[in-house]
């Protein structure tokens, strides 16, 4: 029994010394894990100027960055091909703009991007009824 113990004492030893070394703790990589992954702009600072928007965005640019997640696959309902823009488009521009702007049915105010001038949202309603 002696024997026994003295052997799995070994292989015990010998497993936990035996380990990898694990740097995942070690301050370097703490420190890059919590390191900032951007910058925030805020209009008016000087530091962030290099960051200010460049001018008003397209109509395909704002396609891309916010309609197209409804609106480039249909989901709950959003129009996406030009039979399913005819009735939309047969109400007018006016409403097409008013909808877009303050949300419809399952579509929120501004489409989820807060951001966007009401000329860009128009800008995109053209771009995608022209589609």
């Amino acid at each position: 029994m002696k024997k026994l113990s003295a052997a799995a004492l070994l292989v015990l030893a010998t497993t936990a010394y035996a380990q990898p070394y694990d740097n995942s703790m070690t301050e370097d990589a703490i420190k890059k894990r919590l390191a900032p992954v951007g910058a925030v702009y805020l209009e008016g600072e000087k530091a962030a100027a290099a960051a200010a928007p460049s001018g008003p965005r397209s109509g395909e640019q704002v396609y891309q960055g916010a309609c197209f997640a409804c609106h480039g696959t249909g989901a709950l309902g959003a129009p996406k091909s030009a039979d399913d823009w005819a009735p939309r488009i047969a109400k007018g521009k006016d409403v097409l703009l008013d909808h877009a702007i303050n949300g419809f049915n399952a579509m929120p105010p501004k489409g989820t991007c807060m951001d966007c001038s009401d000329d860009e949202i128009s800008a995109a309603i053209d771009f995608m009824t022209s589609k």
